[in-house]
């Protein structure tokens, strides 16, 4: 890079720096020639300034088109910082008063304004389009590009106007700057915004700084994250969860455990957003806890861990929001919780959306699981993702790397996954690939004969999961193809073709075990998750000695999770037995004497010391939400209705309703059965529930039949613990 360009002036003059990071220079100088341009840079990388400081060298006025409001209001005060004139740049957006929006207008028309950021939203109004086609553009910059393709993370329908109103405005040269794109968002990007001869700016995704871990996401996951946050010393961190009522309820939970921290979503009133984004960039707060929404262009360069509490939706997403820690280039601790069921919830809610879109978002959710479940470099395989080679074996800074596997020689499963791929004429995906490699006769097995194949039922010895690595790693490799907009179909590669034809070494490392879950217990590690498992037998033992004398399912007095955290902390009072998860006041008194006197007389035989391990603090407030339902259901107000009202979907409201039946409170939900249920079809649920010695609500669905919703089946669990059991 050369150090004294006609460029190091302005830069330093305009923005105090005196040299230029990565491409930025090769970037402005092709935009200050009139050319189009297309910019890949990670997050961090300094993309603004590729289109700032041009904005200031041409003539006429730059039009930046960015998705959030937050963020232009941050650009524009870093913008205006480096000037004297606070006119330099302004925004049009739907935060703007009409007087606000006349002053922005009248710095236009005198030139004093060099940069416009306008949300996509905006641009398409008439009167914007007609102002604006009475001024000088320089050329258009379009922010976040990926939000353009279906593919990418963000995708945004108005994005896809850009191109006719840019014509319709006047042609100048386009920038589309991202931080995330696969080469398939890339090339749908370049495609819709009509700038297939753009020059392309590439610069690479790999931030070393960066360690990246996914965890099991178990049961105390809110202790993991308190324990964690407070090994970390008052530095910046941000939490991400998927729902806005998990980024309010973590807020407080850790707030109650001391720990400052904000919520910032899109449901909240913007003042108190802004006042939340401020406090942190001021590090009035230690941890801000968000949904997606938070942190586009939000330039804090000290954030030092990332949190994904749920599995994002894609692995664009999980890599920009992972991108915003260490950003100055010091420590980024990235670390994700995965439960298989996240992917299930996220799966679930498609499901009203059109077929093509449910089928993207399930591909997408597809390789978030295999960069999870992996055990290879996280690395490699984001890097991969993105379609850059990452030559290393260890990159000495992710959880695979800093604890390997062992690997085993696949030499022979990987010809047997070619043959297969071959044998099926190179036409479908994973799943159906190995449902022919172990011998599985799904329906489009048998629907194409591919049981007829001599490859079909080959691979039997080895379970799904082993097939499942060796086909991640082969692509990895290059022996595999997959064709992403063909919805996943996999091809054999040349290479692929020469391996078979000379076989030699294939290592591969299996892959992590995240062991599904049951009773909402996830991650299970041989049997339960129970400290003490010689108590767990004793409290099971002693449940299903109350279950008969009482005449009621084990489940109805306590569920296994219960069991398995009352073997882990040994509650010996009242008090700590009703702090137990999935206990309350009312099943304490109902049933707690006889399993006190048991842990008790365990823990003084055994002289156990009782942990003084993190006492997770439970946030009094929640009682809130729970007052508010109970005397709802007592007015019989619709369920659907309360639903609306606390802004939850009708699961996320059976899943409270359940927590407050499950520690002992009595609720009658009658009067929304009787309005939407076949009375025969609850008494039939009803007494399965009297029978069974589980309440999984997946065992009632196999035993029933498909003649039940999930839905009914849990209300009418609702019904039978609340009338049984409390």
């Amino acid at each position: 890079m050369s150090e004294h360009s006609y460029l190091t002036k302005p830069l330093k003059e305009h923005f105090g720096f005196d040299s230029f990071k990565g491409n930025q220079e090769a970037i402005i100088e092709n935009l200050l020639a009139g050319n189009d341009s297309f910019v890949l840079m990670p997050t961090g990388g300094g993309k603004s300034l590729c289109y700032q400081l041009p904005s200031l060298l041409m003539d006429g006025i730059a039009i930046v088109i960015s998705p959030l409001i937050a963020l232009m209001k941050n650009q524009v005060d870093a913008m205006r910082s480096f000037s004297e004139d606070d006119g330099v740049a302004h925004f049009i957006n739907s935060s703007l008063t009409r007087a606000a929006i006349d002053e922005v207008k009248r710095d236009v028309i005198t030139g004093k304004t060099k940069l416009l950021y306008v949300a996509p939203e905006s641009l398409t109004k008439e009167e914007n389009i007609s102002f604006l086609q009475g001024v000088h553009i320089s050329f258009y910059a379009v922010d976040e590009a990926h939000c353009i393709s279906e593919w990418g993370h963000d995708f945004r329908p108005e994005y896809r106007r850009i191109r006719p109103i840019i014509s319709e405005i006047g042609n100048a040269p386009v920038i589309a700057l991202t931080a995330t794109a696969t080469p398939k968002v890339q090339h749908d990007i370049q495609k819709n915004l009509g700038m297939n001869n753009a020059t392309v700016f590439k610069s690479s995704f790999n931030r070393p700084n960066l360690y990246y871990e996914i965890r099991p996401k178990t049961q105390n996951i809110d202790k993991d994250i308190i324990r964690f946050i407070k090994s970390q010393e008052d530095k910046s961190g941000i939490i991400y969860c998927l729902s806005r009522k998990k980024v309010e309820d973590l807020a407080e939970t850790l707030l109650v455990n001391g720990i400052s921290a904000l919520p910032y979503h899109a449901g909240m009133d913007s003042a108190v957003r802004t006042e939340n984004q401020d406090s942190f960039l001021m590090e009035k707060v230690q941890v801000i806890v968000a949904t997606i929404a938070f942190g586009m262009g939000i330039d804090k360069p000290d954030v030092r861990f990332v949190i994904h509490y749920d599995i994002p939706k894609s692995l664009e997403g999980y890599y920009q929001e992972t991108g915003r820690a260490g950003r100055d280039g010091g420590e980024g601790l990235c670390i994700a919780f995965y439960s298989y069921k996240d992917l299930q919830k996220l799966e679930k809610f498609m499901q009203g959306k059109p077929i093509s879109e449910q089928e993207i978002g399930k591909q997408l959710l597809t390789e978030t699981a295999a960069y999870a479940e992996s055990s290879v470099c996280r690395r490699k395989l984001l890097l991969h993702y993105f379609g850059e080679e990452y030559t290393q074996n260890n990159c000495g800074n992710c959880d695979n790397c800093l604890n390997p596997k062992k690997q085993m020689e696949a030499q022979d499963l990987l010809c047997t996954v070619l043959d297969t791929i071959m044998a099926v004429k190179e036409k479908f995906k994973t799943e159906h690939i190995i449902d022919v490699i172990v011998g599985k006769e799904t329906s489009e097995v048998l629907d194409y004969k591919h049981e007829d194949l001599e490859v079909f039922g080959t691979g039997q010895h080895e379970e799904p999961s082993v097939w499942q690595a060796v086909i991640r790693q082969a692509m990895i490799a290059g022996y595999i193809d997959k064709e992403i907009e063909n919805y996943g179909v996999l091809k054999v590669t040349k290479e692929g073709k020469h391996f078979l034809d000379n076989p030699s070494s294939f290592k591969i490392t299996k892959d992590n075990e995240f062991d599904e879950e049951e009773d909402d217990v996830p991650v299970r590690r041989g049997g339960s998750c129970a400290a003490d498992e010689t108590l767990f037998v004793m409290l099971k033992d002693l449940r299903k000695k109350m279950s008969k004398q009482l005449g009621v399912p084990p489940f109805v007095i306590f569920q296994d999770p219960s069991l398995e955290s009352m073997a882990t902390t040994y509650p010996v009072n009242m008090d700590e037995l009703q702090n137990i998860p999935g206990v309350g006041a009312g099943k304490a008194k109902r049933y707690g004497d006889e399993f006190l006197k048991l842990i008790q007389q365990h823990v003084k035989e055994n002289e156990i010391e009782r942990p003084e391990d993190l006492r997770v603090r439970t946030v009094p407030n929640k009682s809130k939400m729970k007052v508010f339902i109970i005397q709802a259901v007592d007015r019989k107000i619709s369920l659907e209705d309360i639903a609306v009202s606390k802004g939850l979907d009708f699961s996320e409201l059976l899943d409270e309703i359940e927590a407050i039946i499950y520690s002992g409170t009595k609720i009658n939900i009658d009067y929304f059965i009787d309005d939407v249920m076949d009375p025969d079809k609850a008494e039939e649920i009803f007494e399965y529930f009297r029978e069974s010695q589980t309440d999984d609500i997946d065992a009632a669905m196999t035993k029933l039949g498909g003649d039940y919703t999930e839905e009914e089946i849990r209300l009418i669990r609702i019904k039978f613990i609340s009338e049984i059991g409390n």
